[in-house]
């Protein structure tokens, strides 16, 4: 494609976005133009984690049935990739606040939790994708809809960047839902903060390390897959 190819993310928060920017320098030849949708300033009664993408979706299946491909205020970008760390399995839909678990079942939603024995995590993964698209209704995903479910977390991706493949914190990186904090509570100088700026400063090492992430995280090798092939669509 001639021009930067237009992505618009919907993310629990700024950290994912470090780290799913940081995956698709490494994925993608060309340079791109990536849009964060939600969490969105002007839109602040979504609020920030998963319960802000869950609100987005269900705003989504408000404004507009159909595929995705075709909301109009999703039109302008060629792929839309929407983020849900897999650890949300674990959460129930109280943990967004009574006015939300309110909603579940009038809306139909998803069971939570769901998550299932692990390993393998492909399981868990599939019924929190159910989940997932209950939220958007009747707006379905469209052929440039993109699901980016790290496990347990986007910060499992970014301990595989950064530690020797052997570290003892990897052993079943992708089911253990405390790796991410645990990234905090490393020797001095190895030490990873969850905030914009810690993950910002390492993100780089995502990219350049992204077929040892790709080695130890099934969901990046997936999330790469389905990203070349939407891409790959678009020529």
């Amino acid at each position: 494609m001639s021009d930067p190819l237009k992505i618009a993310l919907v993310a629990e928060g700024p950290t994912d976005l470090e780290v799913i920017q940081a995956a698709l320098k490494a994925i993608l030849p060309d340079p791109f133009i990536m849009t964060l949708v939600q969490p969105e300033a002007t839109q602040p009664q979504m609020g920030c984690g998963w319960g802000g993408v869950l609100k987005w979706c269900d705003a989504a299946q408000q404004r507009h049935h159909g595929s995705l491909d075709t909301d109009p205020t999703l039109m302008s970008f060629d792929l839309l990739i929407i983020h849900v760390d897999v650890d949300v399995s674990t959460g129930e839909y109280g943990n967004c606040g009574a006015a939300v678990a309110e909603l579940a079942q009038p809306k139909n939603w998803g069971t939570l939790p769901c998550s299932q024995p692990c390993p393998p995590v492909a399981d868990t993964v599939e019924a929190l994708m159910m989940a997932i698209q209950s939220w958007l209704g009747g707006a379905t995903p469209g052929d440039r809809t993109v699901f980016c479910l790290p496990a347990q977390s986007s910060g499992t991706w970014l301990a595989a960047a950064v530690l020797a493949p052997g570290h003892p914190l990897l052993a079943k990186g992708e089911c253990n839902v405390n790796l991410e904090n645990r990234l905090a509570t490393l020797p001095k100088g190895q030490r990873i903060k969850k905030n914009k700026r810690d993950y910002q400063v390492h993100g780089p090492s995502i990219t350049q390390h992204w077929t040892q992430v790709k080695g130890l995280c099934t969901q990046a090798a997936n999330f790469e897959q389905t990203v070349l092939t939407v891409v790959r669509s678009l020529e």
